[in-house]
Formats: structure tokens, sequence, C-alpha cells
């Protein structure tokens, strides 16, 4: 087991306009212990690159630039993962922008920290927070209620992400749900970190990420007609018009029945001192 001093914590983004979330996720996780974060900008249309910018600018973050339109996630998520390991790191999470990996108890760095030798993978298990009313204030501040059970448009158990011990040969599978190649050691699936996820936080935003994912995978000729199966009903949906509908349907006014309110994130960012209203363009 590596002494606690000895551990580094690296994380891959893999992003794409995620103005509204980018710099949340990158100050929640680097307050968390995260030592460094790979990401990787597929186009951005908006103004997350100039925020990348700025954490790159501080050497928090290594930029990475990757045009094709055709969402190769598990290739570029793999690139980067073999990046980290190349660079020194014990263990790598693999996060999307909207998902914030929050521990059963003490940091992030702690929880890992804490695993013995012989464990190869943590497996994170998702919850969904869902889109509140906009009111012109960030998705953190008004997004407070969660799932009790969080299942996917098609109605399945919402997939669980993991964590792994890095290696120069590792495959993160497209998803981040699984890796393969060289034996890592034991999974562990204990509860000791979840994951907080926020996947539609405004209209626009959401029909955006559907719009672009779905017409990305469509692009994708190497990929199964099952994998990205949820992106790919709600890009057929939109095509049908019924995707504000389908939006609509999931914002919710008040607690109750299967929804809890959960203040973590939004106490956690306000101790950090993340502005609770927009922030002008430029």
């Amino acid at each position: 087991m590596l002494g606690i001093s000895d551990v580094k914590l690296f994380m891959t983004l893999l992003v794409r306009d995620e103005e509204d979330i980018v710099g949340e996720n990158l100050d929640f996780h680097l307050a968390q212990g995260v030592d460094r974060v790979i990401v990787t900008d597929n186009g951005s249309e908006d103004r997350t690159l100039d925020i990348l910018r700025g954490y790159e600018d501080r050497g928090l973050v290594e930029l990475l630039l990757e045009p094709a339109d055709d969402y190769s996630q598990g290739r570029w998520v793999t690139k980067m993962a073999r990046l980290a390991a190349d660079q020194g790191a014990d263990w790598v999470i693999n996060a999307d922008a909207d998902e914030f990996w929050w521990p059963r108890t003490g940091t992030v760095r702690s929880a890992f920290e804490e695993l013995g030798g012989e464990v190869g993978i943590v497996v994170a298990h998702r919850t969904n927070f869902v889109p509140r009313p906009e009111d012109g204030r960030p998705f953190w501040e008004r997004m407070t209620l969660r799932e009790r059970e969080s299942l996917n448009p098609l109605g399945k158990p919402l997939p669980p992400k993991v964590a792994h011990r890095a290696h120069p040969e590792i495959t993160v599978v497209q998803g981040n749900h699984r890796v393969e190649g060289p034996d890592l050691g034991e999974p562990v699936d204990d509860g000791s970190i979840e994951i907080l996820h926020f996947p539609m936080r405004a209209y626009a935003q959401f029909e955006n990420k559907i719009v672009k994912g779905g017409r990305a995978y469509a692009r994708n000729r190497e990929l199964p007609d099952r994998i990205g199966r949820t992106w790919r009903r709600l890009y057929e949906l939109w095509e049908r018009g019924g995707l504000r509908d389908h939006y609509r349907e999931q914002v919710a006014e008040q607690e109750g029945g299967d929804l809890l309110e959960d203040t973590r994130l939004r106490d956690y960012l306000r101790a950090l001192g993340r502005p609770a209203a927009p922030q002008p363009a430029g």
C-alpha cells in the first residue's frame, strides 16, 4: 500500500460545450485532492475552452484538442488515461463534466489513499439530480433534488462508473463504465464514493448535448447501435419534436415521492466561494 504522500490522483475529462459546469467540476475535484486533470475538448463552441485555458495557465490542467465529430469517447479517454500513467499517476478517475465524485467520508483523495494494494478498480454508483425551474442562478444553486433511485431513459438502473489504478496499457471502454486490458487488482464496490450526476441543467444545454451527441454517434460507424443507446434514443425523440416535452416532464418544483432534498454540492461550492450568479461573458 502506498504511503499517503505518495499517492498521485489524476482525473480525465472529455468535454464539449460545458461552460455552465466545467469550472465547478474542476474546482470541486481539485479541492477534493485530485493532483492533476487531463482534459480533452471535443470542438466546444461556447466559452468552455476559455475557461479551460485559465486552469491550464495555472498548471492545473493539461488540455488536449480533439476536433473529430464522431464521439470516439473510448479512444479519447483511453489516450488520456494512458497519458496519466506515463506521468506517474497511481489512480485515474475518468469523469464527465456533469459528474461529481463524492466520498462517503473525508475527501476523494483520502478515499483512494485508504485502499489496500490488492484493489485495482473502484466502482462508483451515480444518482441523478433533476432539473429545476430556470431562474438565472447556476445549476448547483437550483438543483438540490435528487432521485431515490436513478434509472436511465430506458427504465434500467443507471450504470455505475469506475476509477482504476493507472497502467500504460489500459483501455477505457466507451461510456467509462469499465476498463479492459491488464489485471489491475480486485474491484471494490462498497459505496465509499458515489457520483452526484447533473445531466439536465437547462433546456438549451440539454438540447445542444443531445443534438450534437446524437449526430456524432450517427457518424461513428465503428460503434454498434447498442453503444450510446440512451443518447441515440433521445436524439430520435428530438427529431420527432418531443425532446422539450421530455425535459419539461423532468423539471421538479419540490421534494416528495421519489425525490429527496440534497444540498451537499450546493453547500460545498458555496464554501469554495463559487459565484452564485451568472458571470458576464468575455
